[in-house]
């Protein structure tokens, strides 16, 4: 039994070697000769895939950066025209809101005496404009002299400007001018949304006191997103308004999104010599895209078609390229010859062949050839 153990190891050890033998053969012919012989059982236990010349489409692009964004008028920035603490604010970050829904609530003594004094102006106003009419009266009768119906006509002018001022500030702060000469006075002023869209940023909490100056809250509107990029100075005058745009979130997801260049910016960044283009996306409603997402984009400017082989079908050998197209089968064997390439635009997947006429209407081994390399480097 030891004896037939011995003569069995020794017999796979011999096959081993024939097959390598077979393989170094299969390259090195590969390598030195035009016609390659290639078995039906090296053919198919290799996945091995004839094909032939396919029409592709290349594009000229330029490679660019940006982020998602929406125009300005679908971003609010919710402030105080009067400072005050904040008494309510009900809104987190993500929620939805409409236009003309409460926000927050601020409250300050200041907006009792602005009311105070809306209240005096108006109360005095009547009395003023009836003197002043009075005083104009007897002027033009010559029974009052020009100094006192100055004096009334300029204290009823100053008033009146004084009660327009408060009254349009009283409108600024979201109070009823109406209620506060019904002597209904409040120490509260509601802040109101001006867009429908989503709060994006919520910058205080209850008993937090807010100056004119300050940010309370920011909402979004995601009705209508669009790509924000930025292309540099050199490439800039190839980009027109109409270019198809392919773009990725590379940090969210590998899927590839199409836009539309929409408008092309006529200034310079000094700092990155750069250029704004602001691009429209397509299908934008079938996305979930959030505001400020980084993307990375491809401006298509310009396409053309040509003949091409996959780049899996290319062979180097002796830095030169070459393809193998099927010279004959016969006897189980697949007789292969080498076709040297010129190689033009290429792609991630194909690239573009100049000498096509050479195989025109020939059967190509797209697939598989490689392993003829790889197993020469083992």
């Amino acid at each position: 039994m030891k004896h037939i153990y011995i003569l069995a190891f020794s017999l796979a050890l011999v096959a081993c070697g024939n097959s390598e033998k077979n393989k170094e053969s299969v390259v090195e012919e590969a390598v030195n000769s035009n016609d390659i012989e290639i078995t039906q059982s090296q053919f198919t236990s290799e996945n091995m895939q004839l094909g032939t010349l396919e029409e592709q489409v290349f594009n000229e692009e330029i490679k660019t950066s940006g982020m998602i964004d929406v125009p300005p008028h679908n971003k609010a920035s919710v402030s105080a025209f009067m400072g005050g603490y904040i008494t309510k604010t009900p809104l987190l970050i993500g929620d939805k809101v409409r236009k003309g829904q409460l926000l927050v609530t601020l409250e300050n003594p200041e907006f009792v005496e602005i009311q105070q004094q809306y209240l005096e102006v108006s109360e005095q106003l009547n009395y003023l404009k009836s003197e002043y009419n009075r005083q104009k009266t007897l002027f033009d009768e010559k029974i009052t002299s020009e100094k006192n119906y100055l004096k009334a006509e300029g204290t009823y002018k100053s008033s009146l400007a004084q009660y327009n001022g408060l009254r349009k500030k009283l409108s600024m702060m979201n109070i009823s001018a109406a209620s506060v000469e019904q002597g209904k006075i409040t120490s509260t002023v509601n802040l109101y949304a001006t867009i429908d869209g989503f709060v994006t940023k919520v910058n205080v909490s209850n008993g937090t006191y807010v100056s004119p100056a300050d940010v309370i809250l920011e909402i979004v509107d995601t009705n209508h997103i669009h790509l924000e990029l930025s292309v540099f100075e050199k490439d800039i005058l190839k980009v027109n308004k109409g270019q198809k745009i392919r773009f990725k979130i590379p940090e969210a997801s590998n899927e590839t999104f199409e836009a539309e260049v929409h408008l092309v910016g006529t200034t310079i960044d000094e700092i990155n010599r750069s250029v704004k283009v602001h691009a429209h996306i397509i299908n934008e409603e079938q996305t979930n895209f959030i505001v400020g997402m980084f993307v990375e984009a491809h401006i298509i400017t310009n396409s053309a078609t040509s003949f091409a082989l996959p780049k899996e079908a290319i062979l180097e050998l002796e830095d030169s390229f070459y393809a193998l197209i099927i010279a004959k089968k016969e006897n189980n064997t697949f007789h292969f010859k080498k076709i040297k390439l010129d190689l033009g635009a290429q792609n991630e997947n194909y690239a573009t062949i100049l000498n096509a006429d050479a195989l025109k209407n020939k059967d190509i081994l797209i697939k598989g050839g490689f392993i003829l390399l790889n197993e020469g480097g083992e």
